[in-house]
């Protein structure tokens, strides 16, 4: 038996960040980092609830630690907060959550998502940071209770963020389609979601701010897809190789993506092949529809100038020859491959390894 949780209650559109109006708390405790707590934003947040006392934790670095969240629940403990809001990417996200998880009380938690990547604003996941290793936290308890996607937040996104995040967009649809607990629910949502980013991830590369709503929706759909499906191969890497070298999250995803699909693809090809002809790349047979998609995440990843491997990405032979044991082995360890379709021994993760080396 599967199961299909509907959580968070999701409110999207220009003007979302104004169901802030209708929070009923006398505490509330916003979670950032110190870009939007100096851009005006933690204020216009402030000015919708004019009956709140406000406490601002700004210190969000990406990759939060755990010594950072531990700072962040020692706040939580002094302002006793009826609500929780965080802001920004999926480190605040993250930082958010990690300080939920360590409350034996849980406030209204609201997340508001300012870039269209991590779907952290509908996950039960949070990955925190500890001794070089990200570590993923999963538990219910995690889940927002709601999500507002307000596109105004979206306008003057930089060019490498775009990219970063649509590239772990597109790898969550991937992994939640090959995720072991995925359903007819999850693989309609990752289909959505890829064929929505995949036909507009380049467009609000180059600037096109009229397509960041779709995309901004999507990842929420991305995100509920891969909470219900699971994750896999492609992450618990991803999660190693950043803690050991802090590469971001999507440029490792765009590095990786295509070589774990050939990976998965013997016991699961079937469903990529689905996925290729939803998004319009074609092939006159499974095998060339397959081939076709692997060449389109190519094309893909090299309109958004990203780099095609981890040298590429400033990685040296040498460096990851060293450190290939411990990656894979932190990797082996990863929550993340409870889901995988295809169980990867640790030479098989370390043969991942050199092709995108």
């Amino acid at each position: 038996m599967k199961t299909f949780f509907c959580k968070p209650k999701i409110f999207s559109g220009p003007d979302a960040l104004n169901q802030l109006s209708q929070l009923c708390a006398g505490s509330v405790l916003l979670v950032t980092d110190r870009f939007f707590a100096d851009n005006g934003v933690a204020a216009r947040i402030a000015a919708l609830m004019p009956g709140a006392k406000l406490t601002v934790f700004s210190d969000v670095t990406p990759d939060p630690s755990v010594e950072l969240v531990a700072k962040g629940a020692a706040v939580f403990q002094n302002c006793k907060p009826d609500a929780v809001i965080a802001l920004g990417g999926g480190s605040p996200m993250d930082c958010a959550k990690a300080i939920l998880y360590l409350q034996e009380e849980k406030p209204l938690f609201v997340a508001i998502p300012t870039t269209s990547g991590s779907g952290s604003e509908m996950t039960a996941f949070s990955i925190v940071t500890h001794d070089g290793v990200k570590k993923p936290l999963v538990d219910e308890s995690l889940r927002p209770d709601w999500a507002l996607l307000d596109e105004s937040l979206l306008q003057k996104l930089p060019k490498n963020l775009v990219a970063d995040t649509g590239m772990d967009l597109i790898a969550h649809c991937l992994e939640a389609l090959a995720g072991t607990n995925a359903s007819a629910f999850t693989d309609a949502l990752a289909e959505g979601a890829f064929r929505v980013c995949f036909s507009n991830l380049h467009a609000s590369y180059t600037g096109d701010v009229s397509v960041r709503g779709q995309i901004h929706e999507a990842a929420s759909m991305a995100g509920l897809a891969f909470d219900h499906a699971g994750l896999g191969v492609l992450h618990a890497l991803a999660h190693a190789l950043g803690g050991r070298f802090h590469l971001s999250h999507g440029r490792l995803c765009a590095i990786l993506c295509t070589a774990v699909l050939e990976f998965n693809a013997p016991v699961c090809q079937g469903k990529f092949v689905r996925l290729a002809r939803a998004a319009g790349i074609s092939g006159a047979t499974d095998h060339m529809a397959f081939r076709n998609l692997i060449s389109a995440l190519s094309r893909l990843r090299s309109s958004l100038e990203m780099p095609g491997s981890l040298q590429q990405a400033g990685i040296s032979p040498r460096e990851l020859r060293a450190a290939s044991d411990a990656i894979a082995s932190a990797a082996l360890r990863d929550p993340c491959l409870d889901t995988a379709p295809r169980k990867p021994s640790l030479d098989e993760l370390k043969a991942i390894l050199q092709q995108v080396k």
